[in-house]
C-alpha cells in the first residue's frame, strides 16, 4: 500500500518562509497527482497547491498564488511546497495528498499524510 511521508512546518513570523516535503513509498496511477491541502479550526478544508507528477503541470488555489511553489524531484516520488511571504491566515495543519486527479486530492478525498503543522504569527 503506498504511504505518503511529511516532513517540514513549523513556526514562522509573518513574511517568512517554510518547505514542506511529502514522500511517496511507490509511483502508481492513483497517486500521479499529489499536493497539499490544509485544516483550520473554524474553517473548511482548502486546497492548496498540487502537482501532476507525469508531466509536472501545477495546480494552485488563489489565497496561495504567488507566494507558495509546487515541485518535485527527478524521481516524481517527492514533492515539495516551498511558502513564501506567509501571513497569519496560512495557519493550518497541512496535509500532503496524493490521487488519480487533482479535485480529490485538494478536497482530501484519497491518499493522505499524517499532517503537518505550520503556525504563522
Amino acid at each position: 500500500q503506498v504511504q505518503l511521508v511529511e516532513s517540514g512546518g513549523g513556526s514562522v513570523q509573518a513574511g517568512g518562509s517554510l518547505r514542506l516535503s511529502c514522500e511517496r513509498s511507490s509511483k502508481t496511477f492513483s497517486t500521479n497527482y499529489m499536493g497539499w491541502f490544509r485544516e483550520a479550526p473554524g474553517k473548511e478544508r482548502e486546497g492548496v497547491a498540487a502537482i501532476y507528477t507525469e508531466n509536472g503541470r501545477t495546480y494552485y488555489l488563489d489565497p496561495v498564488k504567488g507566494r507558495f511553489t509546487i515541485s518535485q524531484d527527478n524521481a516524481k516520488t517527492t514533492v515539495y511546497l516551498e511558502m513564501n511571504s506567509l501571513k497569519p491566515e496560512d495557519t493550518a495543519m497541512y496535509y500532503c495528498a496524493a490521487d488519480a486527479g487533482v479535485t480529490t486530492v485538494f478536497e482530501g478525498l484519497g491518499l493522505r499524510g499524517q499532517g503537518t503543522q505550520v503556525t504563522v504569527s
